[in-house]
């Protein structure tokens, strides 16, 4: 399916231009206590989005097996507009930009508003010994790159305060993994999460990930609120290594670093 994009929304599209993107609803199980879907159920959404376009360009997980490749998530940084409902129709879209590893995703309503949208950075590793990995001729010449979609764009490396509080331990279960056996680039932002004692409405999420952790590894949360309010979670391995970097800004907070 392509997502037309809308003129307000995506104004730097060209005519006839437009995204990979399918329609679908809010499902009960994705939703918070609120009744409004969770920001790690977003996430799904748009990780799903990318999923689905590599399968229906034939060069998704099975082809990438074959090739010993691996898409690896190296950052997420997520903006909401608002959260969707219980059956609320929406669309999710994607499309690469500016090089292959660069990735945006956009979730609209019915009206054609914004609802979220994402920017990302995957790296293409070799799934025997680890190594960065050029696409194949086939992979560049079925993922078109489009112009990146109008959002506040932040660093990919988040800032991390110098004094952190060190939480309980927490073991690596079957269900954090992956089809590639290793912690699943979501399940990092729900353990981050459930470090969080007092969780704000979450208006942007940003991840830095560093470290593949993997069965029954353990991880320890660091955690520290910045002087703009954002709330910081580091996940270290037992050998100190950072694994994961997660970042929290919630409603009360936005706008004190934006001056």
């Amino acid at each position: 399916t392509k997502l037309q994009p809308n003129a307000l929304e995506f104004s730097l599209y060209k005519e006839g231009e437009a995204m990979y993107s399918y329609k679908t609803r809010i499902r009960y199980s994705e939703l918070d206590a609120t009744g409004h879907l969770k920001i790690e159920s977003l996430l799904d959404y748009f990780q799903d989005c990318s999923t689905f376009q590599s399968e229906d360009l034939g060069i998704g997980a099975e082809y990438l097996k074959k090739q010993h490749m691996v898409w690896v998530m190296s950052y997420w940084q997520i903006q909401v507009e608002r959260y969707p409902v219980l059956g609320e129709t929406v669309t999710v879209g994607t499309l690469p930009y500016e090089f292959m590893g660069f990735r945006n995703f956009v979730m609209i309503d019915e009206e054609g508003k914004r609802i979220a949208c994402a920017n990302t950075l995957w790296s293409l590793i070799h799934t025997e010994n680890a190594t960065p990995m050029r696409p194949t001729e086939e992979m560049i010449g079925k993922y078109v790159l489009e112009p990146k979609i109008q959002m506040d764009y932040e660093p990919r490396k988040i800032k991390v305060p110098e004094k952190l509080s060190p939480g309980s331990e927490i073991q690596i279960k079957s269900h954090h993994l992956d089809t590639n056996q290793h912690v699943n680039n979501g399940q990092y932002v729900k353990i981050a999460m459930d470090c969080i004692t007092k969780m704000p409405q979450i208006i942007q999420l940003r991840a830095e990930y560093r470290k593949q952790a993997y069965l029954n590894d353990i991880l320890i949360p660091y955690t520290a609120v910045t002087e703009e309010g954002r709330y910081i979670v580091v996940l270290k391995n037992e050998q100190d290594a950072v694994c994961c970097i997660v970042e929290l800004q919630g409603k009360e907070c936005y706008g004190k670093d934006k001056k």
